[in-house]
Parts: structure tokens; sequence; C-alpha cells
């Protein structure tokens, strides 16, 4: 297919590459002009000065971009220009709102909108393993799953616009709980004078195994955190969701703890430390925390 990509930063040049290498015929935007020329030196393809260049007569018009503000400018700049029936699939975590604005729009004009968040990371987009959870309309879904299937293992349609973005907020509620837990595991295991790595062996294998201990307990007992999905971006993603259950109605007791967690952290200078950095907070000094 013509395929246009708006967004080329971690997740987003390694994406479009792999929609290079599925061979798509790309064009590429991205707000700073020297990553689209870097990723047209790599992979081939036109870089775009604009988004509306971009998507001049694609089919698919890929967005991986920062939040919903950036959405709606990049969508309402590319639909005109798309060819007819074009579609739209929105990487960006976003709010349900915004997804549902979207496919309203791009209904109007004749094209569809698949609000379509990822999980998975920079090592997922890099190495094409990314987990995909899709909102929009079926017909519209069907189209754009063989492109999605180049940089996913697992993609899904969730339900209607909106729907994708809602069930990437019960994904972050869920990671918000257990790395939090992790943290306070490391951190209790440290005080009791055991050894984290003996520890890990000992409970890896049992009921409190989940990726997060597999993956991230030994930087987060050493202190690593410069990797990773960033604190800040996880507190988006957090307001987001929150937002979502004051209007819902859902009792988000624990996640809205751990987000204030999250603002101690970036309190101590960690904004772009991995989300994995809760145990830093129990590490540091009150004094600290508070810049006493």
């Amino acid at each position: 297919m013509k395929v246009a990509f708006a967004g080329l930063g971690v997740m987003g040049f390694p994406m479009a590459g792999h929609l290079a290498k599925a061979g798509h015929e790309m064009a590429v935007f991205n707000r700073s002009p020297e990553k689209a020329r870097r990723w047209a030196e790599t992979f081939g393809g036109e870089a775009c000065a604009t988004a509306g260049e971009a998507a001049q007569g694609a089919e698919v018009f890929v967005l991986c971009v920062g939040n919903d503000d950036d959405v709606r400018q990049v969508v309402a700049e590319a639909l005109p220009k798309m060819a007819p029936r074009g579609v739209v699939v929105d990487h960006t975590t976003t709010s349900a709102v915004v997804a549902r604005d979207m496919a309203e729009m791009a209904a109007g004009g004749g094209g569809a909108f698949v609000d379509a968040p990822v999980s998975g990371g920079q090592a997922g987009a890099e190495n094409g393993q990314l987990t995909i959870m899709c909102g929009g309309e079926a017909g519209a879904y069907a189209k754009v799953e063989p492109v999605i299937a180049a940089y996913a293992k697992a993609s899904r349609l969730m339900g209607g616009p909106g729907s994708g973005q809602l069930t990437k907020m019960v994904n972050q509620i869920c990671i918000a709980g257990v790395v939090q837990g992790l943290a306070e595991g490391l951190h209790f295991a440290k005080r009791a004078g055991l050894d984290p790595a003996g520890v890990y062996e000992a409970i890896s294998k049992g009921a409190a195994q989940s990726w997060q201990m597999d993956n991230r307990w030994r930087t987060m007992s050493e202190g690593k955190f410069d990797f990773g999905f960033a604190v800040d971006w996880m507190r988006k993603d957090l307001g987001l969701l929150l937002d979502e259950a004051t209007r819902n109605g859902a009792k988000l007791d624990m996640t809205a703890m751990v987000d204030g967690f999250y603002a101690e952290v970036q309190a101590i200078g960690g904004r772009r430390w991995d989300t994995s950095s809760l145990v830093a907070r129990l590490e540091t000094p009150a004094q600290e925390k508070t810049g006493q």
C-alpha cells in the first residue's frame, strides 16, 4: 500500500522501518526534519516537510506522536490529502474522547480512523513484537490489520472508536500496580538483608512472576533507570485514565496513589527515568524528596 507515517521517535522510527521492509511505498513526516531525512536515508521512501505532503494519496496514514493536540493537528492536515476511503491509524496513547472525535471527523470525509495504542516499548517496536489494542469500525480494521502486522506480534479489535485507548488504560493500570509491588518487594528484601538475585530465583517461577519482574528486577536492584518508558509519559497516561475514571465512575484508588508516587520520582530528577524507578523513591531520604 501507499502508507504515510508521522512521528519518528524511538517508537515510530523502527515501526515505519518495518513498514518499508514489508514493501509498502512510504512517505514520512517528523516535526524535526532531520529525523525524517535520517529515516529516508536508512530505509528509503520520501521525507516530507509537512504531514499533508506525506499524506498525499496515502491509503493508510499512521501516527505515533505525542498527545491529543498533536493528533488533532496532524489528522486535520492529513485527511483532505489522503486517497478516497483512506484509513488513519493512530498509535499515540491519547484520551478516548479524541479517538472518538477523530473517528467522526474521518467518517465525515469518507475515510476511517482506528485508535491503536501499543504495548511493548522501544524493544517491541525495534523487534516488530508490539501488542496493539484497536478501536474502530470492523471494515477499517480489516484493511489496516495487514499493515499493522509488520510491527505487531498481536493486534485485536476491541470495539468501536475509543475502545483501543480504553484498553490501553487498563494496561497502564495493571502495570502501575505491578511495578509498585515489585519496588516494595525489592526494597523490603534489601532491608531484610536478603540477596535480591536469590529472592528473584526463589519467587520468579511462582505466582509472583511477571514481565516486570523478569525484565526489571536486576536494574531496579542496581538503581539503573536510564532506559525504557519515561516517567513523564507514564504520568501522561495515568492522567488520561484517571480523567476517564472520573467520567465513568471507576474507583482507581491504587492507581491514583501510584500516580502520586511517580510525581515524587519526577521531583527527585527522574522525569526521563524508566517507570521501574518507583523503587528510587523508597531509597531516597525524605529531605531529598521535598527539596529540603
